[in-house]
């Protein structure tokens, strides 16, 4: 049994892995999709709102099957009639982290364009005035301020990224979750190794409750005194 419980643990540090480098994936396509959807563009806008309603319309389960296997089928069609005899084989890893990214970006996309939409637009024109490029702006004004704001929402958004992470169990990555399966199968024994899996999982959300707690009460720093 002890073997069992080391294996789900390395198991756990894989999870970690895959929700770090998916978060990362989702606040690059979520900055993306913020900034087109307020770029004022209207095929930018159309794109960021077609991709934003489109994923949080389908599945994190559909989604993940249809990037694994129909990338895979699709991948190996096209070299096909390209002529060659190669064949792809879409690592399950990097499957996950993609997918992952790609869906919670979506939501991201939303949180962030709330949070920018709630500083007052005059600060960025003050900004502008003193002579500030936008990029200075950006960086100086107006993502100080959207942290802030974003927060609560991102907050969210990360919990449920770091559960979506047992998806990955389905197309044959060894997270914890594949392996508590494959552990209570050998054993007879789901309970015991499902209860440890949702503890391992109930850890990692309280410490990023923790973190983010204390992060949210940084960039909160002045705030109250001002409302006061």
């Amino acid at each position: 049994m002890q073997a069992y419980f080391w294996g789900i643990l390395q198991g756990a540090v894989l999870t970690v892995g895959v929700s770090l480098l998916a978060l990362l994936v989702a606040i690059i396509f979520g900055l993306a999709g913020a900034a087109a959807k307020l770029s004022g563009k209207p095929v930018l806008v159309g794109l960021a709102t077609l991709y934003s309603t489109i994923i949080r319309g389908i599945p994190d389960l559909v989604l993940m099957l249809l990037v694994f296997y129909g990338g895979t089928i699709g991948i190996n069609t096209l070299l096909e009639k390209l002529g060659s005899e190669a064949t792809v084989d879409i690592n399950p890893f990097m499957a996950g982290v993609l997918t992952i990214g790609f869906i919670y970006g979506a939501y991201m996309t939303e949180t962030f364009r709330g949070a920018i939409l709630s500083i007052p637009k005059g600060q960025m024109e003050a900004a502008w005035a003193f002579g500030m490029s936008r990029f200075q702006t950006f960086f100086r004004i107006t993502l100080p301020q959207m942290v802030r704001y974003a927060l609560p929402g991102f907050t969210n958004n990360w919990l449920v990224l770091i559960k979506s992470t047992a998806l990955i169990s389905l197309i044959g990555l060894q997270e914890m979750t594949y392996l508590a399966k494959q552990a209570s199968a050998a054993t007879r024994s789901p309970f015991i190794f499902f209860m440890f899996t949702g503890a391992l999982f109930l850890i990692y959300t309280s410490v990023s409750l923790f973190v983010l707690k204390k992060v949210n009460a940084r960039y909160s720093l002045g705030s109250k005194r001002v409302q006061l």
